[in-house]
């Protein structure tokens, strides 16, 4: 296992791997908003770790109530 630190700017595909998700959930994090790209190597942006934990965070679905209560 890699030891990423929390500063470290990764690209969609590591940021995908990191999170438990797709890259095309990265992608739509991003046009949600939920994500915000920290900086650019070519044409690939970059994100911050912490940011995607965050992103994953914000978008993880929430039990449904229990209609019992």
């Amino acid at each position: 296992m890699t030891v990423i630190a929390a500063d470290t700017l990764i690209n969609g595909a590591l940021a995908a791997t990191e999170a438990g998700v797709v890259p095309a959930t990265i992608r739509k994090w991003v046009q949600l908003g939920h994500l915000v790209p920290a900086g650019r190597r070519g044409r690939a942006l970059l994100y911050r770790l912490e940011d995607v934990f965050a992103a994953e965070r914000a978008t993880r679905r929430r039990p449904a109530a229990d209609p019992a209560t």
